[in-house]
């Protein structure tokens, strides 16, 4: 698909298609592309969990406010950060900011991936993060940072999210 297309089409996806699993290569396609995300200083600060099982999708779901749509999703990532390894070099600024932001970065990448494949998914941000670590029993250096739930969709997409005005987000100095 081309690039532009993939970028278009692209939407949160929170309605999967029960009767199709997503293929194991497709999901290592879909992590190779996260991790070719840019990184601060190229630590790759990041950390994907898999999850397949329906316990730990359910755990997920109540520690995501109840967004039971992540229980529908054949795969779920989880996206965590590793502050530690952004700390060796950056410090603070690390913890703080830039492995959350490697994370995002490597999250896009994915997220435009699945899309690619003829995929959708959900970023989910709105979650607790300790009963998320602890659904997934994460060692403490890991940060959960995104919920990602992947499969396909139960039906074509209808409409679009608006956007707001390029004007308006906008300034060329």
């Amino acid at each position: 698909m081309d690039f532009w297309e993939v970028i278009e089409r692209r939407y949160s996806l929170r309605d999967f298609d029960p009767s199709r699993d997503v293929a194991p290569e497709d999901v290592e396609k879909i992590l190779r592309a996260a991790i070719r995300a840019p990184s601060a200083g190229n630590l790759q600060s990041w950390f994907f969990v898999v999850v397949r099982e329906e316990e730990k999708k359910e755990a997920l779901a109540r520690a995501a406010l109840e967004q039971r749509f992540i229980t529908q999703a054949p795969v779920v990532v989880v996206v965590c950060a590793d502050p530690d390894r952004s700390a060796t070099r950056y410090g603070g600024r690390g913890v703080n900011l830039y492995c959350l932001q490697d994370t995002a970065a490597a999250t896009e990448n994915l997220l435009l991936a699945a899309v690619a494949l003829g995929l959708g998914g959900c970023w989910v941000g709105a979650f607790h993060e300790e009963e998320a670590a602890r659904a997934l029993n994460l060692p403490s250096h890991l940060r959960p940072v995104a919920i990602v739930p992947l499969g396909y969709p139960t039906r074509p997409r209808t409409g679009r999210a608006p956007r707001r005005d390029l004007k308006e987000v906008q300034k060329t100095i």
